[in-house]
Formats: structure tokens, C-alpha cells, sequence
């Protein structure tokens, strides 16, 4: 039977909504109801679709056809901040519909355009149809970046299925029963049971059910055998108390990562009122991957030498790039190889300090840059320094040079492993990198008293720092210090904000993306650094103690009263850019690669090319707050 021109235009509308998201994934019956009930209609260039004095939206739109301008209205004086271009596949105003209140955007369009429309209505009913579209307009950017890991993941289909998937919970990974002992129990009996159900890790809970130590076979040789432990002793005097838990819905990342920063090979599962469920190893985590956090770890700590540390430095990089292939979000991954470096960083300064006889000195080996952040991709440089105590004026010069000697042999050992000698010196073998907390504080007061571009540009990277080795006292007590300071000099904080607004998102007004001359967008210089200057901005005036972008935004965030919903999307936002620039780095690549963090727009997915718009508008927005707050 031949359809009819109105079937024939409804399965048009469906086939085009098929190729963006969310209608992709909608619900049959749902995108059947949206495309009956869609009208097309034509919108010459120069037309206001929807503006604010138009009140409530009476349609919801999307655009088939052609470009339309966005634009926020107010003050002209921002407006370079707040312009928008909408193409194909994009909808609007959905904040505004949802809600039912007139639209902050004037909607303007730019070149002739065919544009669908559907009645607010019919809108309101279609998302109590959808779950997925109603997930999108709820929380847009997330459904979109959940959307694009799901394809990630497919694209890798055939490699991340050699792979455990990291997504799966603990408590589907638990395999039995678990084996514990009360605190009543005597060495000699933990010791039995271990033997008899055959476990390497012994538990012992309290009258609850809830962890109180673990005993482990690793722990038998050092506190049994050789002390010649009297076996009738109770199993508490050799137990190592305080065990890491984990919650059962807890996923097997999130035991990747705490392992890998605590250097623990077992954690106690528990429910929601901390009684046990379970023991997951190491080996559970990593029984399928070829290159498992147990083998970096011990290869880590074992190490005796740099060569073993080298190969250590490649086995983070292959594990780092299986989680990408499985889909693991930005933030986690960044944390990840963060905990791992800083493991193989802290055996480096540990050999060293060996070496030079300098187990005694007060100090901190500090972190500069995205190593202070947590924010390591697989492509960074060397960027830190030193503090140090000296009670005895007479030893300052002797324990500096002994100090320097040791950094330097530190800072050429990283580079052995991959992470290249930083070009601007930023090391902490320079003799203006390794000082006392006073010299540090000084030197941080003049940046802030007298703010010139090289203060602000020194600030931008010493700012964020953090404590990888040595006495963390020392770090806490420079931030405390350095928050309090900032916060009283409003000068100083403008001029920063001045300088975060130098680098505009690369957003075009009729383009989607403006590019550099060879087609490609730099995700370190015009992407992440938007959000990482505004952070450390909002940090300071805040006095927030994080030095992680993400926990600055968030914690900044909420003591100033920003939404729950902005401060997602735009943490949402910063981490897909990091993602798109851990995806940009592979195995092969040297660290520090001159094309490391570049993407080409037009290589990457309609899907893919939707995020990184929005991922820019938020850090529009964030540029926008600052421009606001500091009158700039």
C-alpha cells in the first residue's frame, strides 16, 4: 500500500531525528508521537524565533535546516561572551519550556533555515513518554557524555572485550561468603580457617558484622614467623586494623583507583550500614588484564633501578589507555594515572634519597601544574619544586646544595621515565624552586603584592600545587597561608581574572568551532585552561584548599551559591575535554608530543562535535561569572 504524503512526511521527520541525539535512542512509541506531532517550518535569515518578551515558549525547536544565533540578552558589555550558533539536530529552549518560564536567549536566525517545531503540550507529554528524553533535558550534558562513552566503548568493542569492564560493582564481584574470625579468636585459629577454606585474607569483625583488621599472608612472615609469635595470642595483637571498605555499589574503578593510592591488595565490601559482604583482591579486579595494577604496583615498589621504573612508566600508559577503551570517565582516568605516577615518583625520590643520605631532612617535594592538580594526561612534562626546614642558620647553604644535587638526580631520573625535563626549568634542581617556607611565602607575597604579567603568569602555575613526598604539614600550611593572602588583595584577583579572559573559547559566530591555521583546536591552551584559570580564581576567593579543578569548581561553587545543575555541566564539560585529549594520546607517543592535544573538529563524530560545543559554552559560562563578578 503506497503511504500517504502525511505518513510519508512523519517517517522524513523520524529518519532525520535518528542521526542526533537523544532521538537515536528514543523509546519507538516515543519518537513515533514526536515525529507525527512535529510541524516544519521555514524561518527567513534575520527572523526572531524566540525572544524573551515573547513570555513562556508555546513551541519546543528543532532545527532540520540552517543556523540560528542564540543570544543572551543584557548588558552589551558581555554580549562577545554570550552568542551561540545552533545547526542541525540542536533543540531549544529547553531550559525555558521545561520550566515554563520566557527564555534569557533571544533565538535569531543567521541564514534561511527549515526548522521543526512542537507544541509545549505535546512537548510536556512527550517527556513523560521518554525516560531518555526526559534524562537529556534534565541533565544535558551527562546524558550526552554518557551517550558518547557508550559509542566509545562500541568502537572498541573488540579490545575492551579482552578487558574486565571497570564499570561493574563490587558487589557483583564478590564470589563467596566471607571468611572471617571475631576478635575473640587466637592467632592459631585465623590461621586454620585460612588454611582450611584456602583464602589468602583473614577478617575480623565485631559484633555488627563490620570490619574491625585483615590478616593477610603477606603479613605472616614479617609478624608471625619471624618475631616467633606465640600462636595462642589473640588474632587482634597481629591484625593490621582500620581495613580499606568499599561500598557494594562502589565499581571496580573506584577499587582500581584506591589501591593504587594506598598500595593495598584487598578491600572489605560492604553495605549501606557498613557490615561486610565480601573481600575483593587485586585479583578479582585484574584477573583479565594483561597488564594488571598488582604487576605496575610491585614493579614499583620492587624497583632498584630506573630501568625497572621505565618499564613500570609504559605499563601505566597501556592500562591507562585499556580504560579508555572501556569507556571510563575523564576524571577518573586523570585520578588514576595521577596515583600512579605519583607511586612511581615517590620510588624515584625514595632511591634518591638513599643515594644522597638525606632521609633525615624536613621537606616536601612539591607538584606544580596538572601534576598538582591530579590532572596528569598521558602527556606531561616536569613541573616542581622543594621546601624545606633548616633550624640551624649555619646549615642552610650546605643542606641547600645537597638538596639541589638531589633534586637534580630526581628530575633527570623522570625524565628517563618519560616525563621530560621542563623547558622553562620549572624543576625543583633550580635553585629558585628549592627554598625554606619563608622564601616560599615571600616569593608568593610579591606575585600577589605587585602583580605584573610575570607574577600572574607565575601564580597560574605555582598556585597549584601540592605535597607528592616528604612532610605534607609543610604544603598545608603554605595553602592556608596563600588562601588567606589572595583573598585580601582584591587587586590581585581582578588581574587574574583579567589574564584568565585573555583566551576566549573557541566558539564561532556562524561556524560551530574557529581553528587554528592548520584545522585543529588546542584542547590544553583553548580548552582546558578555561576552566582551570577560572577555578584557581574562584579557589582563592573562596578559600578552598583543593587543587583539583573539578573539587575547586565544586566546592567554590557551592559556597557561592552557584546551582547544583550549572556546577555539573560544567565539570561535565571540563571532563570531556580531558577525555578527548587522553583519546588524542597513544601508546607511541612521546610525552609532551607537539600534537598531543589537538583534535580536529571535522574528524570527530556529530555526536562528539555536540559535546565539545557545549563542554566550550561552559566555559563560556564561567568566563561570563568572572567578567561579571570583576567588572571587566
Amino acid at each position: 500500500m503506497t503511504p500517504t504524503a502525511p505518513e510519508m512526511l512523519t517517517g522524513a521527520s523520524a529518519d532525520f531525528l535518528r542521526r542526533f541525539a537523544p532521538f537515536d535512542r528514543m523509546e519507538a512509541p516515543a519518537l513515533a508521537f514526536l515525529a507525527e506531532h512535529l510541524q516544519l517550518v521555514f524561518h527567513p535569515s534575520g527572523a526572531e524565533i524566540l525572544t524573551p518578551e515573547m513570555g513562556a515558549p508555546t513551541h519546543f525547536y528543532i532545527i532540520q535546516r540552517g543556523k540560528v544565533l542564540a543570544r543572551q540578552t543584557g548588558s552589551t558589555s558581555v554580549m562577545e561572551y554570550s552568542t551561540i550558533p545552533l545547526g542541525p539536530g540542536e533543540c531549544f529552549p529547553i531550559g525555558a519550556i521545561s520550566a515554563q518560564r520566557a527564555s534569557t536567549n533571544a533565538y535569531v536566525v543567521v541564514e534561511d533555515s527549515f526548522v521543526y517545531q512542537l507544541a509545549a503540550e505535546d512537548f510536556r507529554r512527550l517527556l513523560e513518554m521518554s525516560p531518555i528524553f526526559h534524562l537529556f533535558c534534565t541533565q544535558y550534558i551527562a546524558s550526552l557524555l554518557n551517550q558518547s562513552r557508550r559509542q566509545l566503548q562500541t568502537a572498541f568493542s573488540q579490545r575492551a572485550a579482552e578487558q574486565q569492564t571497570m564499570t561493574t560493582s563490587l558487589g557483583k564481584l564478590i564470589k563467596r561468603e566471607p571468611v572471617f574470625v571475631t576478635p575473640e579468636a587466637s592467632t592459631r585459629e585465623a590461621l586454620e580457617k585460612m588454611a582450611e577454606k584456602r583464602v589468602g585474607c583473614m577478617v575480623i569483625l565485631d559484633d555488627e558484622h563490620r570490619p574491625l583488621g585483615v590478616l593477610t599472608q603477606s603479613d605472616l612472615l614479617p609478624r608471625i614467623v619471624l618475631p616467633g609469635l606465640d600462636l595462642s595470642q589473640s588474632v587482634v595483637d597481629v591484625m593490621t586494623p582500620g581495613p580499606h571498605t568499599m561500598s557494594v555499589n562502589a565499581s571496580a574503578y573506584d577499587a582500581v583507583l584506591e589501591m593504587a593510592t594506598h598500595g593495598v591488595r584487598h578491600l572489605m565490601v560492604v553495605d549501606t550500614h557498613g557490615r561486610l559482604k565480601g573481600v575483593v583482591s587485586e585479583r578479582d579486579l585484574f584477573s583479565l588484564q594483561r597488564t594488571s595494577l598488582r604487576q605496575i604496583r610491585a614493579s614499583i615498589e620492587g624497583a632498584g633501578d630506573i630501568e625497572a621504573l621505565q618499564r613500570a612508566s609504559r605499563d601505566i600508559r597501556e592500562l591507562a589507555l585499556n580504560l579508555v577503551a572501556q569507556g571510563v570517565g575523564a576524571e577518573q582516568l586523570t585520578q588514576f594515572i595521577s596515583a600512579l605516577n605519583d607511586a612511581l615518583t615517590r620510588r624515584i625520590i625514595d632511591i634518591e634519597l638513599d643515594r644522597h643520605g638525606l632521609h633525615d631532612a624536613q621537606y616536601a617535594w612539591l607538584a606544580f601544574g596538572s601534576e598538582g592538580r591530579h590532572e596528569q594526561t598521558l602527556s606531561t612534562d616536569q613541573d616542581n619544586g622543594l621546601i624545606y626546614v633548616c633550624p640551624d642558620p649555619a646549615r642552610k647553604d650546605p643542606l641547600k646544595l645537597q638538596l639541589l644535587a638531589f633534586a637534580k638526580d630526581v628530575n633527570e631520573s623522570l625524565a628517563a621515565c618519560g616525563f621530560p625535563l621542563c623547558k622553562g626549568n620549572i624543576m625543583a634542581s633550580n635553585p629558585e624552586l628549592c627554598l625554606t617556607f619563608d622564601e616560599w611565602k615571600r616569593r608568593f607575597a610579591a606575585w600577589i603584592s605587585e602583580p605584573d604579567p610575570q607574577a600572574l603568569l607565575n601564580a597560574s602555575i605555582f598556585f597549584d600545587f601540592r605535597v607528592l613526598s616528604g612532610d605534607e604539614r609543610l604544603g598545608e600550611s603554605l595553602r592556608t597561608w596563600l588562601n588567606a593572602t589572595a583573598k585580601r588583595n582584591a587587586t590581585f584577583q581582578r588581574l587574574m581574572a583579567m589574564n584568565a579572559l585573555q583566551v576566549a573559547p573557541p566558539l564561532g559566530l556562524i561556524r560551530d568551532f574557529v581553528l587554528d591555521d592548520d584545522g585543529t583546536i588546542d584542547l590544553k591552551k583553548a580548552g582546558a585552561r578555561l576552566f582551570v584559570d577560572v577555578a584557581r580564581i574562584l579557589a582563592l576567593r573562596a578559600e578552598v584548599s583543593s587543587s583539583s579543578t573539578v573539587q575547586r569548581l565544586r566546592q567554590a561553587g557551592t559556597k557561592m551559591g552557584m546551582a547544583t545543575e550549572e556546577l555539573a555541566a560544567m565539570t561535565d564539560g571540563f571532563h570531556f575535554i580531558q577525555l578527548l585529549r587522553l583519546r588524542s594520546q597513544h601508546l607511541d607517543t612521546e610525552h609532551d608530543s607537539a600534537g598531543d592535544n589537538k583534535v580536529r573538529p571535522d574528524q570527530l563524530n556529530e555526536l562528539d562535535r555536540r559535546i565539545l560545543k557545549e563542554a566550550f559554552r561552559q566555559a563560556r559560562k564561567l568566563q561570563l561569572r568572572l567578567k561579571l563578578d570583576y567588572q571587566i
